[in-house]
Order: C-alpha cells, then sequence, then structure tokens
C-alpha cells in the first residue's frame, strides 16, 4: 500500500513556508501524525478533548488577562515612569542611566511577553537618552538590542505561564525559580555598564553624564509620580511569590486595578473610545494562543502514544549517558532554537519532546523550564537569525552585521551565567527548598 505521508505533508509544508498562521501548521502536523500512525481521522477527535481539557485548566485564565494588562499598560506613560524612578535611584551610580535602560526593558518585556514590542517602544525612548549622555554608540546598541528579552523571567511572562501549562508544572514554580537567576542576568549586565561607564570615562562630551547627584527632592517626585504604578509591582510579587493567591486570582486583581487607575484616576486611556480596541487586540492575541495550545496538546498525545521522546531517549543514550554532556548538548540546541524561532512557537513544540527525555537524565523539570526560559532569552539576540538583531536594525537604521558586534559582549556575559544556571541546579532550586 502506497504512504501518502510525505505527499500530506507537503501542503503543510508550504503552509510553513508562507507563513500561515502557527495553528493551522501544527493542526496540519497534528492530523498527518494521526494518519500515519494507523489512525482513521476520526481520531481527530483528541485535538478536541485536549482542547476541552485545556479550557478547564484553571490557571489558563491568567494568560488572557495578563496579555490584557500588558496591551492596556503599552497604551499609558507607565513604562516612561518607571524608567524615570529607576534611572533617578541609579543616577549616582556610573553607568546609571544605562541601568535604569535595563530595568526598563526588563519590566516592560515582563509585562508584554514579546521583545520585539520592548524594542521598538522602550528604544525609541532609550537610545537618544543614552547617546545624549554619551554612551558609545555600539555599547547603546548592543545594550537594547539585547535586553529586549531580558524580562522574559519575572511574572507575568507569558513564557513562563505557557510553559507551565505545556509542562504541566506549577507555574508559580517556575516564577519563584526563575527569580534569582532572572535578577542575576540583570545584575551582571548592569555590572557590566558600571564597569564600561567606569572604564572609558565619563568626559567624552560636556555635561557627559557625570552621572547626576539626585536630590531626594527628585526621588519624592519620581516616586510621587509612579505611585498610582507600584502597587502593580507590589500585587505581582506578593500574588507570585507570597503564595497567598493563585497566579489567575492575582492577573484578575492586577487587571481590575490597572483598568480603574488608567481609565478613572489617571485617565490615559479613554473607557469608551480605547478599552474596546485594547479588548479586540487582546482577545486576538490570547485567542491565537489557545488555539496553539490546543492542536499542540494534541501533537503531544500523538508523541506521548508513539513514544517518539523514548525513541530519541535511546539514540541520545548511544552518544553519551553523561547528564552533564547532555546538558551542554542541549543549551546549543536550544540557543539554535531560539535563533529560528519565537518563543511561543519553540513552547508548544519542543517542550514536549525534551522533557521526558530531560527527566530521564535526572534533571528537575523545575530547573529544565529555567534553562529552557534563559536559552530562548538568549538565542532572541544571538547572530546569525536572532530576531532581536533584525528588529533593532529596522528600529535604529543600522546595519545587521554592526549588531552583531554591538552584542557580542553581553552575549558573551549571558552566555557564562547560562552556564552557571545550568551546572549550579541549586540557584534555581533553592527558593523551592529543593
Amino acid at each position: 500500500m502506497m504512504n501518502w505521508t510525505p505527499l500530506l505533508l507537503i501542503p503543510v509544508l508550504m503552509a510553513a513556508l508562507m507563513e500561515m498562521p502557527l495553528f493551522t501548521v501544527i493542526a496540519g502536523i497534528s492530523s498527518v501524525c494521526l494518519y500515519a500512525a494507523g489512525r482513521d481521522w476520526l481520531s481527530l477527535q483528541v485535538v478536541f478533548i485536549e482542547m476541552n481539557r485545556l479550557a478547564s485548566t484553571p490557571v489558563l485564565v491568567a494568560l488572557p488577562l495578563f496579555t490584557f494588562i500588558g496591551c492596556l499598560l503599552t497604551r499609558t506613560a507607565a513604562p516612561q515612569r518607571i524608567m524615570n524612578l529607576i534611572r533617578t535611584l541609579t543616577g549616582r551610580l556610573p553607568g546609571g542611566v544605562a541601568i535604569a535602560a535595563l530595568g526598563s526593558c526588563a519590566f516592560f518585556t515582563a509585562l508584554t511577553g514579546a521583545s520585539g514590542v520592548t524594542i521598538v517602544a522602550m528604544g525609541a525612548i532609550l537610545y537618544p537618552v543614552l547617546r545624549q549622555r554619551a554612551y558609545h554608540d555600539s555599547f547603546t546598541l548592543g545594550l537594547l538590542t539585547t535586553s529586549g528579552s531580558l524580562g522574559l523571567l519575572f511574572p507575568p511572562s507569558l513564557a513562563v505561564i505557557l510553559y507551565g501549562v505545556i509542562a504541566q508544572i506549577p507555574i508559580s514554580d517556575i516564577f519563584t525559580a526563575a527569580l534569582i537567576p532572572g535578577v542575576m542576568l540583570v545584575l551582571l549586565l548592569s555590572l557590566y555598564a558600571t564597569i564600561h561607564r567606569s572604564v572609558t570615562g565619563r568626559s567624552s562630551a560636556p555635561d557627559s553624564d557625570a552621572e547626576r547627584l539626585v536630590s531626594w527632592a527628585e526621588v519624592k517626585k519620581r516616586l510621587r509620580e509612579s505611585l498610582w504604578d507600584l502597587p502593580i509591582l507590589v500585587l505581582l510579587v506578593v500574588g507570585v511569590y507570597g503564595g497567598f493567591v493563585t497566579i489567575a486570582e492575582v492577573s484578575a486583581v492586577i487587571l481590575v486595578y490597572v483598568v480603574v487607575v488608567e481609565c478613572f484616576v489617571l485617565k490615559e486611556v479613554k473607557f469608551f473610545r480605547h478599552l474596546p480596541e485594547v479588548m479586540v487586540e487582546s482577545a486576538v492575541l490570547s485567542g491565537a494562543i489557545i488555539i496553539i495550545l490546543g492542536f499542540a496538546l494534541g501533537f503531544t498525545g500523538y508523541l506521548v502514544d508513539e513514544q517518539i521522546p523514548n525513541r530519541i531517549l535511546n539514540q541520545l543514550i548511544t552518544l553519551t549517558a553523561n547528564k552533564y554532556v547532555f546538558l551542554a548538548g542541549l543549551n546549543l540546541f536550544l540557543l539554535a532554537v531560539g535563533c529560528i524561532m519565537d518563543i511561543f512557537s519553540a513552547i508548544v513544540i519542543i517542550v514536549p519532546i525534551i522533557v521526558p527525555i530531560a527527566m530521564q537524565y535526572g534533571v528537575d523539570p523545575i530547573h529544565l523550564a529555567v534553562i529552557f526560559l534563559v536559552n530562548l532569552e538568549i538565542g532572541y539576540s544571538t547572530p546569525p537569525v536572532g530576531i532581536n538583531l533584525f528588529i533593532a536594525s529596522l528600529t535604529f537604521k543600522q546595519p545587521v552585521t554592526r549588531l552583531y558586534r554591538a552584542s557580542i559582549p553581553y552575549l558573551v556575559l549571558l552566555l557564562v551565567a547560562l552556564a552557571v544556571i545550568t551546572y549550579l541546579p541549586d540557584l534555581s532550586l533553592w527558593l523551592l527548598g529543593k
């Protein structure tokens, strides 16, 4: 009997090359794989069963709510206010403005979950500020390019929520495990900014930032400006790390707070004019993610039934049974994946395959989640095809090869941090008491 599987895959591959929506590609792959496994087409009901199960997952509520919050805050001056506050608090440090830029990008990426948005939105604000303070152009370009994905480990990162749903592990545990590694990445780049500023000198231009001596009056002014924004951070920290409420409950409380403040207190968003647009925008984005999730979980069912991870594991064991060699190879693989795929696609496609394999090598699933997310965070800026590089090239109107060179010092530091996070699991698991 003729095997029709290759012919059936051709239209699926053509759809992928034509940049059709990801859910159609995954749905096509799932259908062809189920057919190739000897199932009839009615077996596709497994996809709808998985969608129904997904819809009844309590934690899934957090995904559309946090998407709505991120879309809403991008239309306000909240990121600028947070930037001004951090800049004021770090004003006495060499490299204080650069540190403020790093903190602002991490905050914005955590809220939006999209590094491209961070570079486009924050880059337009931060690039001229850093250049006016006489920071070298290559330093500035590298900083803004690599920090575009710096906040993906912090709540309410959609990538973490999505990973938890796919891998079926507690999302709050991932956020807790990612806290120390995430802070370490920000501090490492901040230390580099401080050393760079001290070494290159702060007198290369008139008023070259002489990083300003900030008065207490200015600190109070910035705190007053951010008075309505800071409770968002407090609610996130207490809600996610305090363990008093679930991630879904936190998302609902923050959403109500943000809508009330932005529409009725600060009035930066018009309730009847702007809010419906934000609702539609966030509904389209979160709806697309949920549809992708449903088809991806159906595909995961196929992988489990056909024991695909076990087959891959058997092949890997013939190459090495050493856990640490496996982790090194996994990092190289995930960096390559981060270059060519966005983080949401990578999570739904790659996670179901690597989780059971890594567990057989004795890798803790929570530690694996942190390793996975850090790799893809770095992969966004890894040459030759990291997406951050091309978005930054368009945003700053610079040749992409120049951004390659500008990003190298930051990538070296991030790769060193990745090695530490990979081979010191206690760094991730300590707060969980493991």
